[in-house]
């Protein structure tokens, strides 16, 4: 595995994300396809094996339950220092008022509530999930730096907005002397390439790192077009994120990595890895066969004429993500 500094900070991240949403109690939360505890652990742990030091989860995911098993997985392999744990705060954690968004009253909850949970008495990288435009930006931004002043976070990230609101937010930090966003988690891959535009310029001129969700488009890219899998027949999100033009390209992404003779995960995940912008992609993995396919287009390097071929069907698309 290589690692690579993540944005401008001097932390040290596998050039690979494993995203945890996959992680969770299945009775808990909308994601009937997620993996319990026992079947989530092998894949946590043998991603410890292969080098992967990033991981990438959320409060909202499964109810709690993914920080919940991934704390509890990693920590019981690795010395705490020797891990990465990234979770997010903003999606609805409890019905009412303030049991979800960015206000200072949620972010001060929330953040203690995922520590308590991950069995940990900091997070790597606390992260926004998407922009929440009820609440004062100041408001947010002073209280995320806040718990970075109290030990709580290290370093803090952001996800998919516009590209003026990140600049925003971004000039806010500077101006106030609060702790800056180091990354930008955003949806990124060969079928949603609108990122390219203004999103992805903005983070290479002020040195922030990426870690785009969904490489795989939801597993579209790994597989037939019109085949399908639990998760995509219950994925009411994932079918607002693409059409059906979309299927020129998962073909060319079929026909190059039939040449190559390797899976179309790794051609995808490869693709998205080349774009030097980008950190390290965040893949889920609930087959093995996902894990080393994700491990393996680390080292995988497309030609300019495999690259042109991948990207010739691509046609713009209205944005989606946020």
């Amino acid at each position: 595995m290589d690692y690579v500094k993540l944005g401008r900070t001097g932390l040290e991240v596998s050039k690979l994300v494993l995203g945890c949403m996959s992680y969770g109690d299945p009775h808990r939360g909308n994601h009937a396809w997620t993996l319990p505890e026992a079947d989530s652990v092998p894949f946590l742990h043998r991603a410890l094996d292969a080098g992967v030091n990033f991981f990438d989860t959320a409060n909202v995911y499964s109810d709690g339950s993914s920080e919940e098993i991934v704390g509890k997985a990693l920590l019981a392999k690795v010395p705490r220092d020797q891990v990465v744990i990234a979770t997010k705060v903003n999606g609805r954690m409890r019905p009412g008022p303030n049991g979800a968004g960015l206000s200072r009253h949620a972010i001060l909850t929330e953040i203690d509530n995922s520590l308590r949970r991950l069995g940990t008495d900091h997070v790597d990288l606390y992260q926004i999930h998407r922009f929440d435009t009820t609440v004062p930006l100041e408001e947010t931004l002073q209280a995320l730096h806040d718990v970075v002043v109290a030990g709580k976070v290290r370093y803090l990230g952001a996800s998919s907005m516009w590209a003026w609101q990140f600049a925003k937010a971004l000039h806010l930090q500077e101006l106030h002397g609060w702790t800056r966003f180091s990354t930008m988690q955003n949806h990124y891959n060969l079928l949603y390439r609108e990122e390219e535009r203004e999103m992805l310029p903005l983070c290479a001129d002020e040195g922030i790192g990426v870690i785009p969700w969904s490489p795989l488009a939801r597993g579209k890219l790994t597989r037939d077009w019109d085949a399908e899998t639990t998760r995509s027949e219950t994925d009411e999100f994932g079918k607002t994120l693409y059409r059906d033009s979309d299927a020129e390209v998962v073909a060319a992404v079929a026909r190059v990595a039939e040449r190559r003779g390797v899976p179309r995960a790794q051609v995808a995940l490869a693709w998205v890895a080349r774009n030097p912008v980008v950190t390290a992609p965040i893949v889920g993995a609930t087959k093995p066969q996902h894990l080393e396919d994700a491990i393996a287009a680390v080292d995988l390097e497309l030609t300019d004429d495999e690259v042109a071929e991948l990207e010739a069907p691509y046609e713009p698309h209205s944005v989606a993500g946020f």
